[in-house]
């Protein structure tokens, strides 16, 4: 057998070595040290919450050669993990950067994971990962002391080199102490984290290990591979949700030769070596459903959300609201829309399965490779065991790719055809069965005094969820309610599924938020920068507002101006951000053209500042679209946004002037960076329309034609 390497993309080509247990796999790898670890009680919590092997050996190997791999079952969809990851390891372990080798949502290799979102792989598997490289440093230290005849406390580490601090002749290599050799050991004790003042690679800027391969199409990803045999699969789907089939009739299909047509309960497919053929065989299979009658569309959801909205929960109170009423010179009340949007990712849903027996691998575009591997063996009827799921590069996620749907259509249609089978989503498909971000209605009854301080808010939010709807200002009487749950919905809430959407809920908090904030400011009649300050005490907040400010180059007006300048402030995955936007609005087609965005940013520590401020324009790009065009259209279960024709993302004609500023604090514990300077871009250019106009926008998005509508509502 030919030994091959788990840190080529070459590696996952479903060969006949592909199935390897994680036993196989450290046979196949040859000569290398094993690490037992223990864990101290900052990380152990963490770890059972995840459900993180107690054996910490399973999140990286040092082989004969001086190369380490690191194993996490967090994938890489674009998020930069794969390099952020990397730089913690290398510098807890203290060997270079480039001899760190990802291996990353392989459900046989890496430790269990609950899945890649929520910004928190840096804040929750960061620390284990580098609890584990601590212990893997403690144990090779000790290693090499009882080669060297030494002390480990005379020792030190550099670049995978352990060596004497008095006689630097005196040294031996991790691949050294390792060649040959599998050695079981413990620390006996908790290792010593690297202090962040001694860090030598977290904290600088380092390139994308994946950009290379991705700009010249070297990366592969789940639709990218073939195995010997396989089967392209098309289904037949409903025209809209909640339809029945009636009938349905396949002998059309069963006519285009070396066609397979399978029929099992819901479930109605052809099979094809040929995917064009696929489709033709596709189009010949006649049948009728009964749509559903007397739903909503995409003008009449608001209303039925708020007819079907639970009693609300209190999710932070404080003070009275009546007496912040009293206190209120001036009230305002205004009740703000968010509709539903797609994730849009470029790269559909699309799995491989390969079943083999009582065997499964599923090759998958997913940010959950354990949930596929859970549902699979409820699917296929198999032991746990007896399933792997590998991930490859993912494209796109945002949420998106959690269910895995498109899997256990591949594995069902695997284990019935006896064929390896590919499922690829149309963008038809992709659209249909999004699990769309829930629309949201907002209501917000806020309260200024005579010097200008919010007294009160009144903060009830529908279908969203909470993410993001606790304020962060200084208002003493407050009280802020969430109906409906969070992505979720309740029964009957949403005429078809709803799901995260990048931040989930925060992005339709905050634009009601800090489109509030901005209508007190225009009622008191000053600046917005001032009004914010005056009513904030929040230090970290403050430092991110006057930073943007001053990079912007901002200067106090009473608003609406006619300069077109707005501020949205936010918090996410522990991360405090700030933007500051231009915009110029053409008054008589209603378009608007973003011109600057400024955005400041404190994440605590940043691992990798570059990756960091990447995230920040990816983020601030993304947030065009559902602040100016990504709207999803329907009636009664239909959506009739199924391709980008009509659903339209940002271009790169649309682009801004990006600037992007970290407030680095090296002390601090890092925070998530892949959501949180999405959340204020409906807020910032809802803000700078109303400082260009005087029109207050209450709905996302802010089309032409609601913004033409709104100028002439003035």
């Amino acid at each position: 057998m030919k030994k091959r390497n788990p840190h080529d993309m070459d590696f996952y080509d479903f060969g006949p070595a592909f199935p390897l247990s994680r036993r196989e796999f450290l046979k196949l790898m040859g000569g290398g040290i094993v690490i037992l670890f223990t864990v101290g009680d900052p990380f152990l919590l963490e770890a059972q919450r995840q459900r993180l092997p107690d054996d910490f050996n399973a999140f990286l190997r040092i082989g004969e050669d001086g190369r380490v791999s690191c194993f996490t079952g967090k994938i890489e969809m674009g998020q930069g993990v794969i390099t952020s990851l990397a730089m913690m390891l290398a510098d807890e372990l203290e060997v270079p950067l480039d001899s760190v080798d990802m291996v990353m949502g392989d459900t046989d290799l890496c430790p269990y994971d609950m899945g890649t979102w929520g910004s928190m792989t840096t804040r929750f598997f960061g620390p284990p990962l580098r609890a584990a490289a601590a212990e893997a440093r403690a144990v090779l230290i000790e290693l090499a002391a009882e080669q060297l005849q030494t002390s480990p406390s005379e020792l030190r580490v550099e670049a995978g080199v352990v060596y004497h601090t008095s006689q630097k002749q005196k040294k031996v290599t991790y691949a050294q102490l390792t060649q040959g050799k599998k050695i079981a050991r413990r620390l006996g004790k908790e290792a010593i984290l690297e202090k962040p003042t001694d860090f030598t690679i977290v904290g600088t800027p380092v390139l994308r290990r994946d950009a290379v391969d991705k700009v010249t199409g070297k990366a592969k990803y789940a639709g990218d591979y073939r195995e010997p045999g396989m089967l392209y699969a098309r289904i037949l789907r409903p025209p809209a949700h909640g339809a029945k089939r009636i009938s349905v009739d396949t002998s059309g299909a069963k006519k285009i030769k070396g066609t397979q047509v399978i029929e099992d309960g819901d479930l109605i497919a052809v099979l094809h070596e040929d995917p064009e053929l696929a489709d033709e065989a596709l189009k010949q299979i006649k049948a009728n459903f009964e749509k559903p009658k007397g739903g909503t569309d995409d003008k009449t959801i608001f209303d039925h959300l708020l007819k079907v909205a639970p009693e609300g929960e209190v999710v932070s109170q404080e003070g009275d609201l009546t007496k912040g009423e009293e206190i209120s010179q001036t009230v305002v009340e205004k009740t703000y829309l968010d509709g539903y949007v797609s994730h849009a990712s470029i790269e559909t849903h699309t799995a491989l399965a390969k079943v083999e027996g009582d065997k499964a691998t599923i090759l998958a575009s997913t940010q959950s490779p354990f949930g596929i591997k859970q549902g699979a063996t409820s699917v296929l009827g198999f032991p746990d065991k007896n399933i792997r799921v590998i991930t490859p590069f993912v494209g796109g996620g945002f949420g998106g790719k959690a269910s895995g749907q498109q899997a256990m259509e591949a594995a069902r249609l695997a284990k019935l055809s006896g064929k390896p089978v590919m499922v690829v989503w149309t963008r038809a498909e992709e659209f249909f069965f999004d699990t769309f971000r829930p629309a949201a209605v907002v209501k917000i009854k806020a309260g200024i005094n005579g010097s200008s301080q919010i007294a009160l808010w009144d903060y009830s939010v529908y279908f969203a969820g909470e993410r993001g709807s606790q304020h962060f200002y200084d208002i003493p009487h407050h009280r802020t309610k969430s109906h409906g749950g969070g992505w979720r919905g309740t029964p009957g809430s949403h005429p078809f599924g709803t799901g995260p959407w990048r931040a989930p809920a925060n992005n339709t908090n905050t634009f009601a938020r800090e489109s509030h904030v901005d209508a007190l400011a225009a009622a008191a009649g000053i600046d917005p920068l001032e009004f914010r300050l005056k009513n904030l005490k929040d230090k970290r907040m403050i430092r991110v507002l006057q930073t943007a400010a001053e990079k912007f180059g901002w200067t106090a007006a009473k608003i609406p101006s006619g300069r077109g300048c707005g501020i949205s402030l936010g918090i996410d995955s522990g991360t405090y951000v700030a933007h500051i936007a231009e915009v110029e609005v053409d008054k008589k087609t209603g378009r608007v053209e973003v011109k600057r965005v400024v955005c400041a940013q404190d994440m605590g520590l940043s691992i990798n500042p570059e990756g960091a401020k990447i995230q920040m324009e990816g983020c601030i790009t993304m947030g065009l679209g559902y602040a100016l065009k990504e709207d999803v259209h329907f009636k009664d279960g239909e959506i009739f946004d199924l391709n980008f024709d009509t659903y339209e993302i940002p271009r790169f004609s649309w682009l801004p002037r990006i600037e992007t500023f970290l407030i680095e604090d090296r002390n601090a514990a890092p925070q998530g960076g892949g959501e949180p300077a999405v959340i204020c871009m409906g807020g910032v250019i809802s803000n700078a329309i109303f400082d260009a106009t005087g029109a207050r926008m209450l709905q996302l998005p802010m089309t032409p034609e609601r913004i033409l509508k709104s100028l002439s509502e003035k």
